[in-house]
């Protein structure tokens, strides 16, 4: 239980429906920002008062910076994008986590994802939830078929709205809780300001793809492909001001972004190839017409997915998609199944 209306919820109606319900706050983080975790696990206390459940907390932080926000820096220093929201949940929330519910005799654990399981014979599948607008098989798209088969997610058939009825006709003092954003654990923040106390910034020069310096950016860990706004040129001198800038390309190594005004041909992509691929239940072996996804709550689009012999595959898209970003991931679906996800490792033109 994290503190939030959805994970209040799933303990509600779980006990509705006759389980035996345990209340477990994870605290995964120690450090600068110390995140909002007394608040939510005051919020967990009245909950699980409220619905008459033990509760219980675990430190995972140990777990979480070893996983997951080594990784997230990584990816920073390499230039890239990275969701430590993904690997928290293969990490730690399906991992340490779930290790943590079988030392209290339990039998099955639950979350509040927006999302679902299906069991048919042996195998496992995730499914998308009834609630496109909060689907969250994007961010369980590295989970393992073994990870899921003791998982029950209550809300996979409710809206969020119907959601917060629930909480609110059942007295939760979390029903009218905004959600929670930011990094996964860490919070709401000055994200350059957090991000700067672990990686080294140094400003660099803007440029135009034709090689003109237009200003100046404070590190380009803190830009992202498809930006339009945070890095100072809404209006330049002798420049007609009429379309905004986005960022179209980052250069790593020489600490330089690049930017257009307008978009632009560069900032779209007709495939893209993973590092990896983590198929959930069944693998891919051959071409296949599959529904694709590259952020969450983006609609999924139509593409081809190529099944490479290193494990990795090329997903071919029907249509060009804009701002394909290195270090995210591509998550695909076989209609309301996700197949599983992969981070992209590079966009093609």
């Amino acid at each position: 239980m994290s503190g939030g209306v959805d994970s209040s919820v799933a303990a509600l109606l779980l006990k509705e429906q006759g389980y035996e319900v345990i209340g477990v706050f994870m605290n995964n983080w120690h450090g600068e920002g110390e995140c909002t975790a007394e608040t939510d696990y005051t919020d967990v206390r009245r909950v699980c008062q409220k619905l008459d459940i033990p509760y219980y907390t675990v430190d995972l932080s140990r777990d979480y910076y070893d996983r997951v926000f080594t990784h997230f820096l990584e990816e920073y220093k390499k230039g890239r994008t990275p969701n430590p929201d993904v690997l928290c949940n293969r990490e730690i929330k399906f991992g340490p986590f779930a290790e943590y519910a079988k030392k209290l005799d339990c039998a099955f654990y639950a979350t509040g994802h927006y999302c679902g399981v299906e069991h048919i014979g042996e195998k496992t599948y995730l499914l998308r939830a009834k609630d496109e607008n909060k689907c969250q098989t994007y961010f369980l798209n590295q989970v393992t078929m073994q990870q899921l088969e003791k998982a029950i997610f209550p809300l996979a058939n409710l809206l969020k709205s119907e959601v917060r009825a629930i909480a609110e006709k059942n007295g939760l003092v979390t029903a009218n809780k905004k959600d929670s954003t930011g990094i996964c654990f860490i919070g709401e923040r000055n994200f350059k300001n957090f991000l700067s106390t672990y990686l080294p910034m140094q400003k660099g020069e803007i440029k135009t793809l034709d090689g003109r310096t237009v200003g100046e950016h404070d590190g380009v860990f803190f830009y992202t492909l498809g930006q339009r706004k945070g890095f100072g040129l809404g209006g330049l001198k002798g420049e007609n001001n009429e379309n905004p800038w986005f960022i179209v390309k980052k250069d790593v190594i020489n600490n330089v972004l690049y930017v257009n005004q307008g978009e632009c041909r560069e900032l779209f992509s007709s495939a893209l190839i993973t590092e990896k691929f983590n198929f959930i239940t069944d693998k891919i072996f051959e071409p296949k017409k599959v529904l694709a996804r590259l952020r969450h709550r983006q609609k999924v689009f139509e593409s081809t997915v190529y099944p490479l012999n290193d494990g990795t595959v090329r997903v071919e898209f029907d249509a060009p998609q804009r701002a394909v970003t290195e270090g995210q991931y591509c998550v695909l679906y076989d209609g309301n199944i996700c197949l599983g996800g992969g981070v992209i490792d590079k966009a093609i033109p």
